[in-house]
């Protein structure tokens, strides 16, 4: 079975997780429905239980955007990966986890915003449209969200690791192996740190060119001139 060493940088974007066994086919991605200074003790158990099943990272996952964006960066820097196990509860505020399935089912579109999900800022505009294609054909998602049994993740990363497939909750696991291209290291460029305030469409994308401009001019008409 092929197995690769990830990028010299993995993880290359620093965020809430764990790192384990970077041979592992299988990372966890567990819901984080809170700020982050108040993660829940049920949180927290998934989150170890996916690192101590053998999960190469294990963490939380919050925005479906500057979030993704991590999460993405890091997987495809690491070949070995190929199932992502996302877990834990919705999160009213973003419908992140709506918003992953979509991503898998749908991708982006030219604008590079998540299809097929009402997850408001569900965006990817800091990654390469190569990064995110790459991300949807390495890795499967094993869809265990709104499970609280950290049995479950368990037994879903053991299903992951068996050399001879297996059948797992309609799904059918084990590890086919190393992605067969080299590690993407490529870090995310940051051209876009509000998602939330990008505008929608061109009509918006122009206004707001405008209202720039004329602040802009606003401001140098309030500068002191020289030599006054």
């Amino acid at each position: 079975m092929l197995k690769v060493k990830p990028h010299a940088d993995y993880p290359i974007e620093e965020g809430r997780y764990l790192r384990g066994n970077d041979f592992s086919p299988v990372a966890v991605a567990i819901i984080l429905n809170q700020d982050d200074d108040k993660i829940p003790p049920e949180i927290q158990s998934l989150v170890r239980a996916g690192l101590e099943s053998g999960a190469a990272l294990s963490g939380t996952i919050q925005t479906p955007n500057i979030g993704f964006e991590k999460m993405i960066g890091n997987l495809v820097a690491n070949p070995n990966v190929r199932y992502l196990i996302l877990g834990g509860p919705e999160s009213a505020g973003h419908l992140t986890g709506e918003a992953l399935k979509a991503l898998f089912l749908h991708g982006v579109d030219e604008k590079k915003r998540i299809v097929g999900t009402e997850a408001l800022h569900a965006a990817l505009f800091n990654l390469p449209k190569e990064a995110i294609e790459r991300f949807r054909k390495q890795i499967s998602l094993i869809d265990l969200q709104f499970e609280g049994d950290t049995e479950v993740i368990r037994k879903a990363v053991w299903s992951c690791y068996q050399e001879n497939m297996v059948p797992f909750r309609g799904y059918t696991l084990g590890d086919p192996g190393a992605y067969p291209e080299p590690p993407i290291g490529d870090r995310i460029t940051w051209r876009v740190t509000q998602p939330w305030a990008e505008p929608v469409d061109e009509g918006e994308r122009e206004a707001k060119r405008r209202a720039e401009e004329l602040m802009e001019r606003l401001r140098a008409r309030s500068r002191p001139k020289a030599g006054i």
